[in-house]
This record gives structure tokens, sequence and C-alpha cells, in this order.
């Protein structure tokens, strides 16, 4: 089976739906998206699909969102024109971070809101709890559902211990386990041709189309620059107040965004801070997880701790500031299908040093808007650090490509292929209804 590439830089589909601006009449666009995990959960998938959701609902179009409470309670609330029908949840036990809603009731819960709420098409964001019961709830009322996947092994690897010697068996357990899951669903896309790839690698037999997750490219933008639709107000006169408004030292600094667990490989960033050459150079990490304690440890067994800063989480209205605050973006994963936080820095204007692995080198033009490493070697990231942080005119230009590369991921463009996917998905799902 092909992939379909609606990434910058190729076509969408043949015969694809045009762009129609809905919320007027009868003809408004009802879509309903099902996830495991949505704010104020942690990590790219949440992130995701919340600002899909609110994108789409700024465009008129009618989106619920099922997903689990954070703290337990199940209840019904409306933040900026989405509804969001939070389940009853419990701890996973896994990971202190994770709620999950038990199947117990469920079904039947679904199958009220669908009677009540009759959407055009729903769309799901992970194929476990919620989104294999809401594929089987489609099926049972005729409505067309679309599936993105943001799954990989490793990522599920992270939350529950697997002995090494079975994580190759569980592995290919997984991916046999989505492909019958999503093996009758209408529409399949994930971030880019490289997790597309994956899919069909791993067996799935269905087309599978890559969709950018998108970057708001007013919010994110170069320091000094202030975009159209920026809703930043507030005014900062150099780099040196907005690392002070951070709390960190004003010396050449690259930086991280993302959770501190084992996936993301930080210790390959802190490794790689003594052999940076560049005098004063330091490391911002943005982002909470349970490898903190382990990745503070490190630091100070580096001989670095007063150059390594661990700033936790950082609230939506600081996070564009942080990437403003910082000369160069690293990222040490091996496990992206695209990475958002890598988006959001090219969009700030920074260059990137990213590890030579999975869906990162499709953000990586070499030479142009940064550097490839690699996995595992510290002295070749260090290397790359030192090039670009001890030259102002490198990260200038590496800065401004980075950007225009970033303007080829416009989140708009991304709600307009959502938009045409539904528009597809929901007039073939009026004829499965009409034949039942």
């Amino acid at each position: 089976m092909a992939v379909t590439d609606s990434s910058p830089g190729h076509r969408a589909r043949t015969g694809s739906v045009p762009r129609q601006r809905t919320g007027t009449g009868s003809a408004r666009l009802r879509v309903l998206i099902g996830t495991d995990t949505y704010p104020p959960d942690v990590n790219g998938a949440a992130f995701f699909t919340a600002r899909l959701a609110h994108g789409l609902a700024e465009r008129g179009v009618n989106v619920h969102v099922l997903c689990p409470s954070p703290d337990g309670p199940p209840r019904v609330t409306e933040r900026d024109g989405v509804v969001e029908h939070r389940l009853r949840s419990m701890s996973s036990l896994v990971h202190e971070s994770v709620r999950l809603s038990l199947p117990l009731g469920v079904p039947g819960h679904i199958d009220r809101l669908l009677q009540r709420l009759r959407p055009d098409v729903i769309h799901i964001q992970n194929h476990f709890i919620l989104g294999r019961l809401l594929i089987s709830a489609g099926r049972r009322h005729g409505i067309p559902v679309v599936a993105t996947n943001h799954f990989m092994p490793e990522n599920l690897f992270n939350y529950m211990y697997i002995p090494p010697a079975l994580r190759n068996a569980i592995g290919t357990f997984a991916w046999r386990d989505f492909a019958r899951v999503l093996a009758d669903v209408e529409h399949v896309t994930t971030p880019t041709r490289t997790a597309a790839q994956l899919l069909l690698d791993q067996g799935y037999r269905r087309p599978v189309e890559a969709v950018s997750c998108g970057i708001d490219l007013s919010r994110f933008h170069p320091f000094g620059d202030k975009p159209s639709g920026s809703r930043d107000r507030r005014r900062w006169t150099s780099k040196r107040d907005l690392r002070a408004h951070l709390g960190v030292p004003d010396q050449p600094t690259y930086l991280f965004v993302g959770r501190l667990d084992e996936e993301k490989h930080i210790e390959d960033l802190i490794s790689a801070l003594p052999q940076v050459t560049v005098e004063g150079a330091q490391l911002v990490l943005v982002g909470t997880g349970a490898q903190r304690p382990r990745l503070e440890k490190l630091a100070e067994t580096e001989g670095v701790a007063d150059r390594v800063h661990f700033l936790g989480f950082v609230d939506d209205a600081d996070l564009p500031l942080a990437y403003r605050a910082a000369d160069v973006f690293a990222i040490a994963s091996v496990a992206e299908l695209q990475s958002i936080a890598t988006l959001e820095a090219m969009s700030s204007g920074l260059p990137v040093v990213a590890a030579d692995a999975m869906a990162l080198p499709q953000l990586v033009d070499i030479g142009h808007n940064g550097y490839l490493y690699e996995p595992g070697s510290s002295s070749d990231l260090a290397k790359y650090l030192s090039e670009i942080l001890a030259s102002d005119d490198e990260r200038v230009r590496m800065g401004h490509a980075s950007r225009e590369m970033a303007a080829r991921h416009d989140h708009q463009r991304s709600l307009d292929r959502f938009e045409a996917i539904y528009a597809e998905a929901a007039r073939g799902g009026s004829r499965t209804r009409a034949r039942r």
C-alpha cells in the first residue's frame, strides 16, 4: 500500500475536497475527537490533539473531545468553543502522569453520546482504550472514523518496564494489534512520510497519509519579530531580559523542550556540555519527567551541574519565550514521529542539532538549518553545538533557514487538510448510513 503525502512540498491526495469554511447553518461540521491523552497531560499527542480541536473550533467546526478526566470524576466542560467530555478515570499504576478510562460502562456512554451529538465524523488519536471503543461504536452507528497515529512501541516501553529481551516480541505484538484495530477505519494519517512508511513496514495494509502536526507561526516566532496575529503583548529588549525572566544566566544557550523520560536520551545533551568549546555554554531543559533525578546526578558527575538548568514545567504563556531565549535547539530522541518541539524551535528561528533517527532528519537540512549527529555520540553532538554557538553569522543564517522551513508546516495548512479529510469521510459515511 502507498503512502500519501500531504506534508510540506507534496500534493494532497488526488480528488481531495477543496477547503470549505464551515460554521453556518445546517452545513456546520460536527467532529468528535477521541483520545486517551489530552491536556493537562504533557506529551506531543496531547498537545497536537488540543491544538487541532481549538484550531477547528476557531474555523467554526462544532468540536467535541472525549477523553479521560485528569483527576478522576467525570464532567463536561467547554473551553474556547471545544466541548470536553471527561470520562471517569483512574491511575494507570505504571506511570504517575497517565490516567485511564477503563472500558466498564464506557461503550454505553459512547452510544448515548453519539445518539445525542450525531457527529459527521469521529477522529481518534490513539488505538488503545477509547480509540478501539470509538471504532466499534462508529460501526454500530454508521459514523465514519478517521485515525491519526502517534504511537511507537518505544513510547510504551517508557511508561512500563519491559525486560529488554522481550521488547522485540512485545513490539511485534503491539504493531499487529495496531493493524487489527485500524483495519476498517476510513482514513489513517500520521505526521510524516517516515512515520507513514513505518506503519507499512510493520504490516499495516491500508493507505496512510502524512499530514504534519503543524505549527502556529504567529505564536512561535524569532526574537525581535512580531508577526501579524501574535498574542504576546510583552516587549523584551534583549535576550538577557528573556533569560532573566526565565531565571537562567545570560550565556550561550542550547535548549531542549520535552518530557525528561528515557526515550528522549537527554543524557546525550548533558554529556555533550563539557565537550562544547564555547566558553560559558549552558543547557536549558524545559519539561518534567521520571528521569530528572538521574539527569541531575549525571550533571553533577560530569561537573556541569551549575550549567544545566532544569526549568521544569513552563506554562503556555512563557513557552515561546524559552525558545526565543535560546541560541540552538538540541534533541537526542530516537523515537520521534515528527517532534512538535522541534517545529516550535524552528518557527522560533533556532538552528537545530538532532539525532539522526526516525523522522527528525525530515526537519534538518544538513548545513542549512542545522546538523544531524550520531545517536549516543556526545562528542559528535558537542562538535556541532560548538560550531553553531561560536559563530553569530552561522547561527543567524541557520535560524532564518529554520524559520523558512517551519513556514511550510503552518498549522492552517494542516487544518485545511483535516477539514478535507473529514468531508471525504463524512461523504462516504453518509452512504454507509443510507445502506443501514
